[in-house]
């Protein structure tokens, strides 16, 4: 499974699954049906898998199913979350009836990406032989707002995140702005739309774009080199919806899909022009549980 494949699967999941901990950082209920106000202020836990429909490798036009496991929530105001290949902890605690979240902590990567290539369709891309598992660590920052244009309750929230490999796998550091917004339809209901976009440094375009003559000779595919840039953006969407209680807690049913393009010199690269494609989907969906 490819390093942004496992993403945007995970955060087709991860963005539904976290409607309980967008709930948190709402303003309490104005209503006097103060259960509810109080359900907005606990503590949660929420579990998640799924299913995923996404390509080979970054870049591939083949496709195949695997598992997107899940795990997000909010402990005593601390927001974390474990989403297949990707790890993060919100460092700045968030207090009950806070409409602004201001969002800053670690994060880590497993990169997979082409890691083997027995799961690659195409012979010419598994030819190529097999990268290292990239382990890139490193941090982000966020701001966050309730109470959007939907109602009180939706959230807007924009971050950015840089990460480093730190062993020596691809040598360099990606960084990436993302936007998400997420609004509950009702109590039992919840919509979001997303965004991302990835900026690499050279030695990851050499380790994952890049052919060299001796790879070029065993695929068939022509010598290539790319450097650092944009290597794609992604945009998509999901619903979620409570079988038992609600957003809070219970069961829910999760889908969505993201689609990304693959951008400049990398979109250029053989195993993209060529074996691939510069268009990515990906679709996901799955059941999770709320604590």
């Amino acid at each position: 499974m490819t390093h942004r494949s496992i993403f945007a699967a995970a955060t087709v999941l991860l963005l539904a699954t976290a409607a309980p901990a967008f709930a948190q950082d709402a303003a309490p209920i104005p209503a006097d049906n103060n259960q509810i106000a109080d359900d907005f202020n606990k503590d949660t836990v929420t579990v998640g898998i799924g299913a995923a429909y996404l390509p080979d490798y970054d870049g591939s036009n083949d496709y195949r199913v695997v598992p997107a496991p899940v795990v997000i929530g909010t402990v005593k105001g601390f927001n974390f979350s474990v989403i297949g290949n990707r790890a993060s902890l919100d460092l700045a605690r968030n207090q009950p009836g806070q409409r602004w979240d201001i969002q800053f902590g670690p994060i880590g990567v497993v990169n997979f990406d082409r890691q083997a290539p027995s799961v690659i369709d195409d012979r010419r891309v598994r030819a190529l032989g097999k990268t290292g598992t990239a382990i890139e660590l490193g941090g982000y920052v966020g701001l966050g707002k309730t109470g959007v244009i939907t109602s009180p309750y939706d959230k807007l929230s924009v971050s950015l995140s840089m990460r480093h490999d730190v062993n020596n796998v691809h040598k360099s550091s990606i960084l990436q702005p993302s936007i998400n917004y997420l609004t509950p339809l009702s109590r039992k209901a919840a919509v979001a739309l997303f965004g991302t976009a990835q900026y690499v440094e050279s030695g990851y375009g050499a380790t994952y774009f890049s052919i060299t003559p001796a790879q070029s000779l065993a695929s068939g595919l022509p010598t290539y080199s790319t450097g650092k840039g944009w290597k794609n953006y992604s945009v998509g969407g999901l619903a979620t919806y409570s079988l038992t209680g609600d957003l809070l807690h219970g069961f829910k049913v999760v889908a969505g899909g993201t689609y990304s393009r693959t951008l400049g010199s990398f979109a250029d690269a053989p195993i993209v022009r060529i074996a691939g494609s510069r268009n990515q989907w990906v679709g996901a969906a799955g059941v999770a549980y709320t604590f």
